[in-house]
């Protein structure tokens, strides 16, 4: 993956997002030291620190153990359906993505070992229509901490490095969470009742 997908654009050519909420969405203070090798070093508001990362392919048994550590209803709203476990072809397949059209980050927890992966976020790229397909998890242990919001921010300025026109998601109705989130950031929400309790989130860019 290109080493410019964690790099800020111009003033001139990025739009900022609006900011978070001050409280539940604040994002976390990112610590001036930070490890190359490790990728950003984060610090949420309560102390623990996370390093985020592009995903790489020897990610895939740290991915596994993150999704074993899921409940069935994060599952379902990250997949929006239930699965039992993420199969080593699936994960494999995650892991090793094409950077010409995804991106993924990942929020790698380095204070325990094996290295623990907290949270992903990536998008799949529709060249026909200029536009991304989004996805972001955090553990439940580490949410409300603002790391949706700092994943979802990376994924959007990629976007519009890019030069995508648009950046969109399905969202559970249920997932109340990720759609305060979103509308924070300035999505909109559009009706889908061919998915019935799925919304679809935009944003243009």
């Amino acid at each position: 993956m290109a080493a410019n997908l964690l790099s800020d654009m111009s003033p001139a050519t990025r739009r900022p997002l609006p900011p978070p909420s001050s409280e539940r969405f604040a994002r976390p203070r990112l610590a001036e030291a930070t490890t190359p090798a490790k990728g950003e070093l984060v610090t949420t508001r309560d102390g623990r620190e996370l390093h985020l990362r592009a995903i790489e392919p020897g990610d895939v048994a740290a991915l596994q153990r993150c999704f074993s550590r899921l409940s069935p209803e994060d599952i379902r709203r990250r997949f929006l359906h239930a699965m039992s476990e993420l199969p080593a072809p699936m994960a494999q397949r995650l892991c090793r993505i094409d950077p010409r059209f995804e991106t993924a980050f990942v929020l790698m927890d380095d204070t325990v070992q094996p290295a623990e992966m907290r949270g992903v976020g990536r998008i799949y790229v529709d060249e026909a229509a200029n536009s991304a397909e989004f996805s972001v998890l955090v553990e439940h242990d580490w949410s409300r901490l603002g790391l949706g919001a700092l994943l979802m921010q990376r994924l959007v300025d990629d976007c519009r490095q890019r030069g995508l026109s648009e950046v969109w998601g399905y969202v559970l109705l249920e997932n109340r969470p990720m759609l305060q989130l979103c509308k924070e950031l300035g999505f909109t929400r559009r009706l889908t009742p061919e998915e019935p309790g799925t919304t679809q989130i935009a944003l243009r860019l």
